[in-house]
């Protein structure tokens, strides 16, 4: 894994050449992540344009740090961001990039103040964007998350019947994920029977499943750092013609969406591939979120999906398709699924079907 770090290093050290940026300090533990494969609560990198890098963390990770990245030089030090300001104007250094969307006013005015003469420009989400394209190791681990995320729902299918809280069954799913072998949930589980469906992110409590709900379940495992996520709607007892009628057109619309999901198209296009559908058959007011976003090290990852979003996707990229229709007071149905973007076709991550199971 060594090299492959190096290679993502290397991407980052051309794109601040470009933008003449002698060093950047990454501070964002998700980011210093993916640059070293460091996974810790206190750590920070300094990425120069023209040499290697140099990682500081406390003594806490230092072994750690030493074992995962022997090829990096390493500081140990609690102070992480200020040691390797203080190191890079020891070196000359007089521009030095800081992630502007982690850094803090109070802290640059700290690191700014450390050493005279050192300028701290803000650079914008460089490592983000790195990030969007996964390689085909990030894709592997994103592949065993969703095949975990698939066995952990077909385990618990059994369990949802009248009686249980949708609590219990939340409890149920992150217990059968973990037995799986997911390192976590890769977010707090979304369980939503009955009424409770038409809130997008309703937070399982102690409502008992009844005959005749629609129960929404969103919910992923993470492996390897990288994290799952799928929603299926399922019935309970009996289904309504105008549950199954809503189910069938979010399906339709969720569909639609995957097949729009290809390199070069507008993450809007995409957006609009299943809002569409939803809005002629008169729903439109009914899917109030966008269609998805990228996932990877986060659950919610660049690009994001919606109808006021920019942006084109890319090959390599995963994303989520999950439109729903919410009706207030009577329940609602999403289908989500993680996808990766393809040139010859989206190959769906999630398999577990999506045709309307009753239980």
């Amino acid at each position: 894994m060594g090299e492959l770090h190096e290679t993502r290093r290397g991407r980052l050290t051309e794109l601040l050449a470009a933008n003449d940026i002698e060093a950047m300090l990454v501070t964002r533990l998700v980011n210093v992540r993916y640059l070293t494969g460091l996974a810790s609560s206190n750590a920070a990198l300094l990425v120069r344009a023209d040499g290697p890098a140099v990682l500081a963390t406390d003594a806490r990770y230092a072994g750690t740090a030493a074992e995962v990245c022997p090829d990096l030089e390493l500081v140990v030090e609690r102070q992480t961001a200020q040691v390797l300001t203080t190191l890079a104007a020891g070196e000359g250094v007089r521009r030095l990039g800081f992630e502007a969307h982690d850094v803090t006013v109070e802290k640059h005015t700290e690191l700014v103040a450390l050493e005279r003469g050192i300028r701290l420009p803000p650079v914008s989400r460089p490592v983000e964007g790195l990030r969007k394209v996964k390689d085909e190791a990030e894709l592997a681990l994103l592949r065993e998350a969703c095949a975990i995320t698939d066995r952990a729902f077909e385990h618990i299918l059994p369990m949802v019947r009248p009686g249980m809280t949708e609590r219990q069954i939340a409890v149920a799913l992150e217990r059968q994920m973990i037995d799986l072998g997911a390192e976590a949930p890769a977010f707090d589980s979304i369980i939503a029977s009955g009424p409770n469906g038409a809130v997008p992110h309703h937070h399982p409590g102690d409502r008992e499943i009844e005959t005749g709900d629609l129960v929404t379940m969103d919910f992923g495992a993470r492996y390897g750092g990288y994290h799952a996520d799928m929603t299926r709607t399922v019935a309970v007892g009996r289904v309504a013609d105008w549950q199954r009628d809503v189910y069938e057109l979010v399906k339709r619309a969720q569909q639609a969406a995957v097949d729009a999901a290809r390199p070069g198209a507008e993450t809007k296009v995409v957006d609009a591939a299943a809002r569409d559908l939803i809005a002629a058959a008169g729903h439109g007011d009914d899917f109030p979120h966008g269609l998805g976003h990228g996932v990877g090290l986060e659950i919610h990852e660049a690009p994001l999906m919606g109808y006021d979003k920019t942006g084109k996707l890319m090959d390599r990229v995963p994303v989520t398709a999950e439109p729903g229709v919410y009706l207030a007071g009577r329940g609602g149905v999403r289908i989500e699924d993680t996808l990766v973007v393809r040139a010859d076709g989206p190959e769906l991550l999630t398999k577990t079907t999506k045709e309307l199971l009753v239980l």
